[in-house]
């Protein structure tokens, strides 16, 4: 396959991908896909905003009601309860891209532990040790950047176990 070939398939690939209005997702993924970005304009904030305000105003009009408490409770509610369910599609959405991108570098990386590419998959449990397995390597590179910067000779061998 030719550079240019390449070039032209990695274009389209990732206009496809980028795309709002995409043929490949579904009307609900279009719709939420949308409605998660309008929902997060500031114009969708000073509407609802709006809204309470016009709301608030007409309390004297109807007497400050429990008719009128209940308007706003039960639209609160309905949208309240619908966002959730959008949300939720976005985050993992967008949890399902950021994992297969992560993955794709860790496969990439030479030396790097492939097993780590499908980590969500395991235990709460084994998450759990992993992180502390992988906060403990943090620290101890932590130290020896360190260590190196202020000149200072490496540390005992067990945070180095190549040196020894």
């Amino acid at each position: 396959m030719g550079d240019r070939h390449k070039h032209d398939m990695e274009r389209l690939t990732a206009d496809r991908f980028h795309s709002a209005d995409a043929r490949h997702l579904n009307g609900f993924e279009r719709f939420a896909r949308k409605a998660s970005i309008l929902a997060g304009k500031p114009a969708s904030f000073f509407a609802a905003f709006g809204i309470v305000l016009v709301w608030l105003a007409s309390g004297p009009l109807f007497g400050f009601s429990d008719t009128w408490q209940l308007v706003i409770n039960t639209g609160t509610t309905i949208i309240t309860f619908l966002m959730v369910f959008l949300i939720q599609h976005s985050q993992n959405r967008d949890t399902m891209a950021l994992q297969i991108k992560l993955a794709d570098l860790i496969i990439a990386v030479k030396g790097a532990k492939n097993e780590l590419a499908t980590a969500e998959d395991l235990s709460d449990r084994e998450l759990a040790e992993l992180h502390a397995t992988y906060a403990r390597k943090a620290d101890e590179a932590l130290k020896r950047l360190q260590a190196k910067k202020v000149g200072a000779p490496a540390l005992d061998h067990q945070a180095h176990p190549r040196a020894s």
